[in-house]
């Protein structure tokens, strides 16, 4: 049954009620740039891609990479919604004896195609992905979620430059464009901007959306490639800690645990926007 944009985005409330139990659990995480780029993943494991979580290494399947693996709390309660793994499982996120650790692990994980974390090197992988799709004429799609502090990374753009040179429109970058990293924006550490120009300078053709409107996540990833014969790369421009009010643009929430007073509120945030929906 095809999902309505109404479900869609009643799944990611639901993720991120289960994001703040997961993390709560932990007692500790990264919150900010999961509860940013969760939407964008809901849509593309719910609505995009091509998979079979009762077979995780299908031959034909579409591939996802998170390669801003420290967001993995958003991956992995996505991963539990769509049938990987159990809701135990989820809990127990970066504890001892888990398969769940702070980042990806594709050798132990169902569903995950790359072990991240260390950024900067998850396009390149993206990029060996579709361009052996490409040689082995198949037809699968590489997926290559990016965070934009990121993007100040050297190997991004040297996958860049070889993924539009090969001609690889089977292959989707997304950067989760929520302006922040550890330490401060992004414009105050290395600016980015112009970004969507940077990019087409690379020969890729990229499209700006807003990255928490299910509507727009949908409607754009629905139109791959953008152009036949090029890469395709979507900004998203997302809230940094999105549906948690005192989490939001704020880059203190990058890495800090949801404890004390602050997971209580948080607990009540994502229930109320469950009730109202």
């Amino acid at each position: 049954m095809k999902l309505t944009e109404k479900d869609l985005v009643k799944i990611a409330k639901q993720a991120r009620k289960l994001m703040v139990e997961t993390l709560i659990r932990a007692g500790c995480g990264h919150p900010g740039g999961a509860f940013s780029s969760v939407d964008i993943m809901v849509a593309i494991y719910f609505s995009i891609m091509k998979i079979d979580p009762s077979n995780p290494t299908w031959e034909e399947r579409d591939r996802f990479i998170l390669s801003k693996g420290h967001s993995s709390v958003a991956l992995y309660t996505v991963l539990h919604l769509k049938g990987f793994f159990s809701k135990d499982v989820l809990f127990t996120f970066r504890q001892n004896g888990s398969i769940l650790s702070g980042h990806p692990d594709m050798r132990k994980i169902p569903g995950v195609e790359m072990s991240t974390g260390s950024l900067g090197h998850g396009l390149s992988v993206g990029v060996g992905l579709a361009i052996s799709g490409k040689m082995d004429k198949k037809k699968f799609r590489v997926f290559v979620l990016m965070g934009d502090g990121e993007m100040q990374e050297g190997s991004i753009w040297e996958a860049a430059a070889f993924a539009s040179h090969h001609k690889l429109d089977n292959l989707v970058g997304i950067v989760d464009r929520n302006m922040f990293q550890i330490d401060d924006c992004t414009e105050n550490i290395l600016s980015l901007e112009p970004l969507k120009k940077r990019w087409e300078s690379f020969g890729w053709a990229v499209k700006e959306i807003d990255g928490n409107n299910m509507g727009k996540i949908i409607s754009t990833l629905q139109n791959i490639p953008f152009q036949k014969g090029k890469p395709s790369l979507v900004i998203a421009k997302t809230v940094k800690g999105k549906g948690i009010p005192f989490m939001e643009n704020k880059c203190e929430w990058h890495g800090k645990p949801l404890t004390g007073e602050y997971a209580e509120i948080a607990k009540k945030e994502v229930e109320e926007a469950l009730k109202n929906d």
